[in-house]
C-alpha cells in the first residue's frame, strides 16, 4: 500500500494478505477432496499425500479460498477408469489389498508392476478415485464454460500406464481429463514441467494430431523413467506433434524460464490449441528430496505465468514433488499466479502446521544453491533449435472433423441431463451468493475507512 494512504489495525484486520496483478482476471476454480491426504505409501516412500493438506492450509491462510470458486469434489468410478486403462488393470486395483497380497496367483504382482515404487497400501483404489475425480471434475467446468482455469493439485500423476502403475502412479488421470477436454476442444496442449519424463501422457497420444505433449524434464539415458529424448516425436499422425526438452543437472532459473519461453510462445501460436493441460510437478523445484535442479519457487512459477498469459483455458494439475513444504509453498504461490495475485514472503500468522515451514518461515525460500550447473548455453542452445525445428513440421494447427467419428460422445463423468441442469442451477446461485458476499464485504470496508 502507498505511503500516502494508510488504515488503522482495525481495518487492517480486513485486508487480504495479497495484492491483484494484471487486468486479465480469468474465473478460477479450486478442485480438492480432503480425504486423498489421509492416504499413506508407506514410512519409508518418498511420496507423501499430506502435502495436500499443507497446500489446502496455506492457500486459505493467504485467503485464495475467497475468490475462487471451490468445488469438494466425488470420486472417480471404475467405468471412467476404463476409457483409458485396461479392465483387468481397474478391477486388480480395486480388490488388491495388504492382506490378501499373498493369495494372488503367482506373476501377478509382475504383471501389474507392483513393488517399490508401486506399492499396495489400505484403500488404494479410493484414492486413486479421489484424484482422479478431481481432475475429471475440474475438466467439466471447462467444458461447460463455468470456469477459465480449473486446479486440482492431488491430480497431475503422470507416469500410470493403460495396463500398470508406474512412477507412484496408479491411475492416469491427466489423460483421462484430456480424454473428456477432446468431447468438446478440437486440439489441446500438454505442458510437463515435471522433473521426470511426462512418459504416460506422451505414449497414449503418441498417435494423434489433436493433442501436441511437449516434457521439460531430466534425461540421461538412465534417469526414471528412461524415456524423453529429443527424438521422441510421435508417430503415425502423431508425427511432430510430440515434443521433448532433456536437461541435464542443476538447470537454473535463468537459463530453464528463457528455455521454457523461446518453445513454448511458438509452440502456442503454430498449433493453437483451444485448452492447455499444464502438469506442475514441484520435483524440478531445487532441494527437492528427488530433484536435482536449481529452480526457485518464483521461476517455476513463472512458467505457469507464461501459459497464463495467452488467455487460453487451462486446467492445471500437480505432480511430483517429495519435500513437502516446498511443494505447499509452490503450488499455493501458483494458485495466486493463476488468480492473478501477488502473495507476500510472510507467511500468515494462523497458518496450520507452520512449524513445518522452519526456520525462514517464507513463501520463496532460497533453493538454487545445490547443484552445480551442467547445462551449457551450447547445450540448451542445440535443444531450443532443435525443438523449434520440430514445430515448423507442424506448418500450422491440424484442422478436426468435430462429429461422432472422431470425438468420444459418451460423458465419461457420468452425469444425465437432469443432474447436469441441477449443478448449473446450483453454480448460478452460489455465484449471486458469492457476489452479495463480496458487496458486503467492500461495504464493510468502505466504512472502516471512511
Amino acid at each position: 500500500m502507498s505511503g500516502t494512504f494508510s488504515v488503522d489495525s482495525k481495518t487492517k484486520e480486513f485486508q487480504p494478505l495479497y495484492e491483484f496483478g494484471s487486468n486479465y482476471a480469468p474465473r478460477v476454480s479450486y478442485h480438492i477432496n480432503p480425504e486423498v491426504s489421509h492416504y499413506h505409501y508407506g514410512v519409508r516412500h518418498p511420496m507423501k499425500p499430506f502435502r495436500l493438506m499443507l497446500t489446502d492450509h496455506l492457500v486459505s491462510g493467504y485467503g485464495l479460498h475467497k475468490i475462487m470458486d471451490l468445488y469438494k469434489t466425488r470420486k472417480a468410478t471404475a467405468e471412467e477408469m476404463e476409457e483409458f486403462h485396461s479392465e483387468d488393470y481397474v478391477n486388480f486395483l480395486s480388490k488388491v489389498t495388504p492382506e490378501n497380497l499373498s493369495k494372488l496367483p503367482r506373476g501377478t504382482l509382475e504383471k501389474f508392476n507392483i513393488g517399490d515404487d508401486c506399492p499396495i497400501f489400505p484403500n488404494i483404489f479410493q484414492y486413486s478415485s479421489l484424484y482422479t475425480g478431481a481432475s475429471l471434475d475440474a475438466s467439466r467446468k471447462l467444458i461447460n464454460n463455468q470456469s477459465d482455469i480449473a486446479i486440482n493439485w492431488s491430480g497431475g500423476l503422470h507416469h500410470a500406464k493403460k495396463n500398470s502403475p508406474s512412477g507412484f502412479c496408479y491411475i492416469n488421470d491427466i489423460v483421462l481429463a484430456i480424454l473428456n477436454l477432446l468431447r468438446y476442444h478440437p486440439r489441446v496442449l500438454y505442458i510437463d514441467i515435471d522433473l521426470h519424463h511426462g512418459d504416460g501422457v506422451q505414449e497414449a497420444f503418441y498417435t494423434t494430431d489433436r493433442v501436441y505433449t511437449i516434457s521439460f524434464h531430466k534425461y540421461n539415458g538412465e534417469f526414471f523413467p528412461g524415456t524423453g529424448n529429443y527424438d521422441e516425436t510421435g508417430c503415425a499422425d502423431g508425427k511432430h506433434f510430440a515434443m521433448n526438452v532433456p536437461l541435464e543437472d542443476g538447470i537454473d532459473d535463468d537459463s530453464y524460464i528463457n528455455l521454457f519461453k523461446s518453445i513454448i510462445d511458438p509452440l502456442i501460436t503454430t498449433f493453437k490449441p483451444t485448452v492447455i493441460l499444464q502438469q506442475c510437478g514441484a520435483d524440478s523445484l531445487g532441494h527437492d528430496r528427488l530433484g536435482c535442479f536449481n529452480l526457485n519457487i518464483k521461476a517455476h512459477g513463472e512458467c505457469v505465468k507464461f501459459v497464463r498469459s495467452f488467455g487460453i483455458p487451462m486446467l492445471v494439475v500437480g505432480g511430483g514433488g517429495y519435500t513437502p513444504r516446498n511443494v505447499s509453498r509452490l503450488w499455493t504461490y501458483e494458485t495466486g499466479i493463476l488468480n492473478n495475485v501477488l502473495l507476500p514472503e510472510e507467511l500468515p500468522d494462523n497458518l496450520p502446521f507452520k512449524e513445518s515451514f522452519g526456520p525462514d518461515y517464507s513463501l520463496y525460500p532460497v533453493l538454487d544453491n545445490l547443484y552445480e550447473n551442467r547445462n551449457s548455453k551450447k547445450f540448451l542452445e542445440d535443444i531450443r533449435i532443435r525443438c523449434l525445428e520440430n514445430i515448423r513440421f507442424l506448418q500450422g494447427a491440424p484442422s478436426v472433423r468435430m462429429d461422432a467419428e472422431n470425438i468420444p460422445t459418451q460423458d465419461i463423468s457420468g452425469l444425465t441431463e437432469e443432474e447436469e441442469e441441477l449443478i448449473k442451477e446450483m453454480n448460478e446461485e452460489d455465484e449471486d451468493w458469492r457476489l452479495q458476499e463480496i458487496e458486503k464485504e467492500n461495504a464493510k470496508m468502505m466504512e472502516l475507512i471512511y
